[in-house]
């Protein structure tokens, strides 16, 4: 079943939206959204990560909260840098983050982190994934930064996935 069918969660969704976008059940969007439904996860299974088993799941608790809190901060501080920005620009910069992470999860999580937090901006992973391009909104010292990005997301993440 599984050769024929990889995600059956994935196929069911695929089929009501299909039936949902063409606001019809007559029986061709039936068949045409279950051709759909069982070819589009077929074709994609290559571009999918191999499952991976998390080693510590109960470290995304704090790091959850943490990206919540610093969501919340982080807004309210590009709200105001928006607000005094006539008297007071922004002091926006790139800054290159040395990385430990190599998990493909991992990195994806982490770049997730990263574009859900107002101010920053996944920019470039280099290709030996040591070290990561970051825009920054409004950054007062580089390397308190980088310590912060790297105890906040990058090592809880190691924790979890490696």
């Amino acid at each position: 079943m599984k050769r024929y069918l990889p995600s059956p969660l994935l196929s069911a969704g695929l089929l009501a939206l299909w039936l949902l976008l063409a606001q019809s059940t007559s029986p061709g969007h039936w068949l045409l959204g279950a051709v759909l439904a069982v070819a589009m996860p077929l074709l994609m299974a290559p571009l999918r990560p191999t499952p991976r088993r998390l080693r510590h799941p109960l470290v995304a608790v704090p790091l959850i909260m943490h990206v919540a809190a610093d969501v919340v901060v982080s807004a309210l501080g590009v709200a105001h840098g928006v607000l005094r920005g006539l008297r007071r620009p922004p002091r926006g910069a790139f800054v290159v983050v040395p990385l430990v992470l190599r998990d493909a999860h991992a990195l994806a999580a982490l770049s997730m982190i990263t574009a859900v937090v107002p101010g920053t901006v996944w920019c470039e992973l280099a290709s030996d994934r040591s070290e990561l391009l970051l825009h920054v909104f409004d950054l007062d010292d580089e390397t308190l930064f980088i310590a912060r990005y790297k105890a906040r997301y990058e090592q809880p993440l190691q924790e979890i996935f490696e």
